[in-house]
């Protein structure tokens, strides 16, 4: 199908090549040969006038034009993509329909949860397709690739609906048979403390990272990890602090030897919020996904 001369096809191309900057990348994820997309590739820079991709070292880089295409692109398939793929009703118990959501493994440990026993009862045969965050996670969104973003309101974009669903705050975990276990924890004692602190894999910083940062709080951090579930049981048998959910760290204290502490700072709670795309508001499936949400959130207290 042609429009102005231009074989439509050859934006799902171009939107892969501009997202990855790659031809081979491209080629995969389409399931074509590299020729086959470098054809492509050549059929675009002909209709564009432009290179669109060029060669810088080992990199390519999209010229100026191609920058300023690689949004409207994008745009028009998540366009396209949600007129075609939004039915115009959904059935939970009938369906088999896959659900895309992007989420930490906070949110995976304590939340979650709640969605799939409800979602058993109501729809046995959606599925879930679990991701985790990345360094922007609203990119992801706004490409169309994941259904729902569960994450910091600090993390969600502004171009798209987003409502909170619960809240949580921070609290401190430590070593039942440790030195900190006893008594009060004050911010003396928490600065001079070794810490085990979690840093996203994408090189970003957690929510309570950044709060403690703006308050001039240091803490000296003696471990770190990707996984916000395995602070708790890396403290066990150490002197260390962990600085997790509350929620989280309920459930830690009830399988681990470990003492909650309050939290010797005064730090806002954190705020869930699930984000989806405008263009998927209408989309009957995702209205059900979304009220699944807000139910699953109610018995969290």
């Amino acid at each position: 199908m042609r429009f102005k001369k231009l074989d439509l096809n050859l934006l799902v191309a171009l939107d892969h090549m501009l997202a990855d900057r790659s031809v081979s990348i491209a080629a995969d994820k389409m399931h074509m040969s590299q020729s086959a997309m470098s054809n492509a590739l050549t059929r675009l820079r002909t209709y564009f006038d432009d290179p669109l991709l060029v060669q810088v070292g080992r990199r390519m880089e999209l010229t100026p034009r191609a920058e300023a295409m690689r949004g409207p692109v994008r745009d028009i398939l998540v366009r396209l993509e949600a007129t075609i793929e939004t039915a115009p009703d959904f059935h939970p118990r009938e369906s088999n329909r896959e659900f895309t959501i992007l989420l930490s493994d906070y949110t995976q440990s304590v939340f979650i949860p709640e969605v799939l026993a409800l979602a058993r009862n109501e729809a046995p045969g959606v599925r879930f397709r679990l991701q985790p965050q990345t360094a922007h996670p609203y990119s992801l969104l706004e490409r169309g690739e994941v259904d729902v973003l569960v994450a910091p309101e600090q993390f969600c974009s502004p171009e798209h609906p987003a409502e909170q669903i619960y809240s949580d705050r921070y609290v401190c975990v430590v070593w039942a048979g440790g030195a900190l276990a006893a008594g009060s924890l004050d911010q003396t004692a928490y600065q001079r403390a070794a810490h085990a602190v979690m840093v996203p894999p994408n090189e970003a910083n957690s929510v309570e990272s950044l709060i403690l940062a703006e308050r001039g709080i240091e803490r000296r951090v003696e471990v770190t990890t990707f996984s916000f579930s395995a602070l708790p049981q890396l403290i066990v048998g150490t002197d260390r602090i962990a600085t997790v959910h509350k929620r989280l760290a309920d459930q830690a204290v009830a399988h681990l030897p470990l003492v909650q502490k309050e939290l010797p700072i005064t730090l806002e709670p954190l705020h869930q919020n699930m984000q989806w795309h405008s263009y998927r508001s209408r989309d009957p499936g995702l209205g059900w996904l979304l009220d699944l949400f807000r139910r699953a959130a109610a018995r969290l207290d």
